[in-house]
């Protein structure tokens, strides 16, 4: 028997049951008309075993029970028999004479992100592909109970709830929704304190969308344009793309995907309350309206709106009208001022929604900046020092960029020099300035001597890097001070989740932590402290620096290191913790306050006193991972790529020297493994022989007794880029070389002496992530000259 056959038998059932009613259909009872309808349907049933599937089609020789199909006839308001196939995501549109609408999943996406979602949980496999549960069940959606005749009168009541109201009741599998009663395919189930539902059974009867993303095997619920995802066995779900936590975990239950309730009504807005055991969900029928406008400042006769609108029926009902209240002639406000625009719809039941107002601010047209400058002079020398003085405004305050054209801080060609500069608010408004300097065949300093004099501290000057080799060498020795160094960067680039380096210090302890995860996803990298005694142990912070996550080690590197010196300054990072016997914690919390995405770096120069035995451990795991558990369990990674890892002592070089220096060229090479050897220590894990090349992370605290006046003390990088940072008479000096063929010819400009003698004192630590070696370079002046 086709399903056309099977509905006519139907009718004719219902019809000859309809033909002993009443002549007035209002004096008939729903509940008596269900009973009559359901009562004919056995009749069916026991007539003609077959099974209706949800493609309208039959299969004869099988089961014809009603748990086994979808689709249903039923009685409407003219006694005709009517199939309900409307779709699960338009729950809202369906014969309200039926509960048990037809699933209409999305289609299976081809790439795999937009799988057809199983019925309420069914399984999925690996490749992300939907699973259904047993064929003879139908999906999740909640069935309209059709009342067994045979039942009493007080099963047959219906339900009362009224029009924008669901009712769901806790242990229980009834939903009562606009007068109707339905069975969900699992009962609210309240666990530690947490209300669950069936996801499908709920979206059924509130009219959302659903779907399964099988690639990243989320469960999606959308409405209205907001996008819900949950994943079993997480408490987190995705509002929008924004993470939230949910007060428990979904689950899965006997193929049905078990989500918080109140998960769905918080992120929707949905307001509900609680009755004994009753949950009274309040879902809205109006329509809803809403507009925004561009982002953006809206200028008084200058800007067109652009009214974007959003509006949906929650019974999806089209909308057939709207209504504006204060919106502007041609989109467009005449003058500054917050104007309210006030914008409603209607659906084509008649219902209008509730007004949505947007306060829209309008200001006065942008003024663009006035770009000025002036020179202290307007004629100089060759060689000449150009003092320019930026003079450019903005009414608001907001120039955000400055581009100069030919601005130099002197001139070597006589004639004249045309300088300009334009300037850029926020707005994108311009202004540019001109202004001609005239340059005289007269030479107060050649460009050697100019550079030498007026480059500012921390910029780089041109020198003969092949000529440095012929400056007269200072003799280096040095003192040492009870720093030992803990030196961790191996492997450098960590690809697995591990113990990085360990070893256990009494005393003064110097870090040195530099790596990039590589791990595939989001980590953390930890330094945890554990005291090895039987009596507590306290450790002192003196001061530290860490710099990252970002993808570039030799600027981490010199962060950290620019860092160390400016909290030495301060004190700032100066604080004391006490560890129980045999207690273990997190210490530089800085270094992993913030997840390293792929290929990002951190490092961390620093330095401590612990009056006990303390076990230092430094470790890599993932982002969500506690490392205190992990500690027990993770595997020591050994070091690779070249990159040292060891335990140092003595890392403190002292050099300390008193005779004149400056009056000649002179230079001061250091880490050089010649006159400045390398550490050699112990690798703390595997016991074996390390060799700190490089020195890096041993401070070198330069003390002069004797600078001649008029000489100019330069870092010079000997062994390609580097970026690093110098403590020079108590002030932080940072510097930046880059290239690679045409770096040793750079030295950046660490201090000038008077023209007086002067002692000075230089702390330097090589910069992780930097070349090396590198000389100190020490150059006589031209005095200055008065113009």
């Amino acid at each position: 028997m086709d399903f056309k056959k099977a509905t006519l038998v139907t009718a004719l059932i219902i019809s000859q049951a309809a033909a002993a009613m009443p002549a007035s259909a209002e004096a008939v009872s729903s509940s008596q008309v269900q009973s009559q309808a359901a009562a004919g349907v056995q009749s069916l049933n026991s007539a003609s075993p077959v099974t209706f599937e949800t493609n309208g089609t039959t299969k004869p020789g099988t089961n014809s029970s009603l748990e086994g199909t979808k689709q249903v006839a039923a009685v409407n308001s003219n006694n005709q028999t009517t199939e309900n196939t409307a779709p699960s995501s338009q729950a809202t549109q369906q014969d309200q004479t039926s509960g048990s609408p037809a699933t209409s999943n999305p289609p299976a996406d081809s790439q795999g992100s937009q799988s057809s979602v199983p019925a309420d949980g069914a399984g999925t496999t690996d490749s992300g592909s939907s699973t259904s549960g047993d064929s003879s069940q139908p999906p999740d959606g909640g069935t309209l109970t059709i009342p067994d005749p045979t039942s009493s009168p007080a099963t047959l009541a219906p339900a009362t709830t009224g029009s924008g109201q669901l009712i769901l009741y806790m242990d229980s599998s009834r939903m009562e929704q606009d007068g109707r009663v339905y069975t969900a395919t699992h009962p609210m189930t309240v666990k530690k304190g947490v209300s669950y539902v069936g996801i499908r059974s709920l979206v059924d009867r509130v009219g959302y969308q659903l779907a399964y993303d099988g690639k990243t095997k989320e469960t999606i619920i959308t409405y209205a344009g907001n996008e819900l995802r949950f994943k079993t066995g997480s408490s987190i779900y995705r509002v929008n793309g924004v993470s939230k936590t949910m007060r428990g975990a979904s689950y899965q239950d006997k193929n049905v995907f078990m989500v918080p309730l109140t998960a769905i009504t918080q992120a929707l807005n949905i307001p509900y309350s609680v009755s004994g055991k009753k949950v009274i969900v309040q879902l809205s029928t109006k329509p809803v309206a809403t507009f925004s406008v561009q982002s953006g400042d809206i200028f008084a006769g200058q800007t067109v709106l652009n009214f974007a609108t959003k509006s949906y029926s929650p019974k999806g009902l089209q909308i057939v009208n709207e209504r504006w209240v204060g919106r502007p002639d041609q989109d467009m406000f005449q003058s500054a001022g917050t104007y309210p625009v006030t914008y409603s719809v209607q659906d084509s039941s008649g219902e209008w929604s509730a007004p949505f107002t947007l306060n829209i601010k309008v200001v006065n047209p942008n003024v663009p900046p006035v770009a000025q400058f002036v020179t202290d002079k307007s004629e100089y020398k060759m060689g000449e020092l150009v003092t320019i003085t930026d003079q450019s405004t903005d009414e608001e305050g907001a120039i955000t960029d400055r581009k100069w054209t030919n601005k130099q801080l002197a001139y070597f060609t006589p004639g004249s020099q045309t300088i300009s500069l334009t300037v850029t608010d926020k707005h994108g408004a311009t202004s540019t300035i001109e202004k001609t300097i005239n340059i005289t065949n007269e030479t107060l300093y050649t460009e050697d001597q100019f550079y030498k004099l007026f480059t500012p501290v921390g910029q780089n000057l041109q020198i003969n890097g092949a000529g440095v080799l012929n400056y007269d060498k200072i003799p280096f020795t040095y003192t040492t001070e009870p720093y030992t160094l803990f030196r961790d960067s191996g492997p450098e680039s960590v690809t697995s989740e591990g113990i990085l380096y360990q070893d256990t210090i009494t005393g003064l302890t110097r870090f040195m932590i530099h790596h990039r995860n590589r791990l595939g996803e989001k980590a953390k990298v930890y330094l945890v402290a554990k005291n090895m005694d039987s009596q507590n142990a306290k450790i002192d912070y003196l001061s530290y620096g860490t710099a990252g996550p970002n993808q570039h080690p030799e600027l981490t590197g010199r962060l950290s290191v620019q860092r160390y010196f400016e909290n030495y300054q301060t004190s700032s990072k100066q604080k004391t913790v006490t560890l129980a016997p045999g207690e273990t914690r997190v210490i530089f919390e800085d270094l992993s306050a913030t997840a390293l995405s792929q290929e990002d770096v951190i490092s961390l120069f620093g330095d401590l006193y612990s009056d006990s035995q303390v076990q230092y451990t430094v470790m890599i795991v993932k982002a969500n991972n506690d490392p205190i558990k992990a500690l027990t369990t993770l595997p020591s990674l050994d070091p690779k790529e070249s990159i040292i890892r060891g335990t140092f002592a003595d890392s403190t070089r002292v050099f300390e020297y008193g005779e004149l220096v400056g009056n000649t060229n002179m230079r001061l090479h250091l880490t050089d493994n010649t006159a400045d050897p390398f550490q050699t220590g112990t690798d703390g894990i595997m016991g074996t022989p390390a060799t700190n090349s490089g020195n890096y992370g041993v401070l070198y605290k330069i003390i002069l007794h004797r600078v001649a006046p008029n000489t100019l003390i330069t870092f010079n990088p000997r062994g390609g880029l580097y970026m690093g940072a110098a403590l020079v008479n108590g002030n932080v000096v940072s510097f930046s070389h880059s290239g690679s063929v045409n770096v040793p010819n750079q030295t950046s400009v660490l201090y000038r002496t008077k023209d007086y003698e002067e002692n000075v004192e230089i702390w330097i630590s090589p910069s992780a992530g930097s070349n090396m070696p590198f000389a100190l370079l020490f150059m006589p002046m031209s005095p200055v000259k008065q113009q």
